[in-house]
């Protein structure tokens, strides 16, 4: 499971990714992934900006060793082989996001849950449209897992990324939890 952690250092690069699902955008600083979010999201702008303020400072193109290990890690999971990130994160939002951020964390791979479990199980049941709103409000596509977040009729509905990812995602997860069932019996 990814940690949000925190005890920023000063140094904060951005880079672009090339994945499988499309160009993604990569902001860190010298000690956690801050953002991770696809290139062409509408909201991008006002992520970045919000991004900074919280971080103190300009994002500036860079490669630090956080973006190194989000590239390795990405890889593997795209290949099937990694279930889970050790990337840490820096996750800044209100307790309510931060609860819901959290509780994506424990999504797990393979699988998928609705906006109306994520409220229950953060113990506030009558919070699902509040839920799908900090679900929106995630800065860490694919690390915290918002994609595997459904409508309570299975139907697949809001992704930033738009839904054609999301599904692409869910596929992907899917046949990798297949394939390890199929080598390990």
């Amino acid at each position: 499971m990814a940690a949000r952690t925190h005890g920023l250092e000063v140094e904060r690069d951005l880079a672009t990714i090339v994945t499988p699902v499309g160009e993604m955008l990569a902001a860190a600083t010298k000690t956690h992934l801050v953002l991770f979010e696809f290139a062409h999201r509408r909201m991008l702008p006002v992520q970045l900006q919000r991004l900074e303020a919280a971080v103190g400072g300009e994002l500036v193109a860079g490669e630090s060793a956080i973006i190194v290990q989000l590239r390795r890690e990405l890889d593997e999971y795209f290949r099937g082989t990694r279930r889970e990130f050790t990337v840490p994160l820096y996750t800044p939002g209100t307790p309510f996001q931060m609860k819901v951020w959290d509780e994506l964390l424990r999504i797990p791979v393979g699988t998928t849950t609705t906006y109306a479990r994520v409220a229950s199980a953060i113990g506030q049941p009558n919070a699902v449209r509040a839920v799908a709103r900090a679900n929106g409000d995630n800065r860490i596509a694919i690390l915290i897992p918002c994609h595997r977040v459904i409508g309570s009729d299975g139907s697949l509905t809001g992704y930033g990324g738009g839904l054609s990812r999301k599904k692409k995602l869910l596929d992907l997860e899917a046949r990798a939890v297949e394939l390890q069932l199929e080598l390990s019996s």
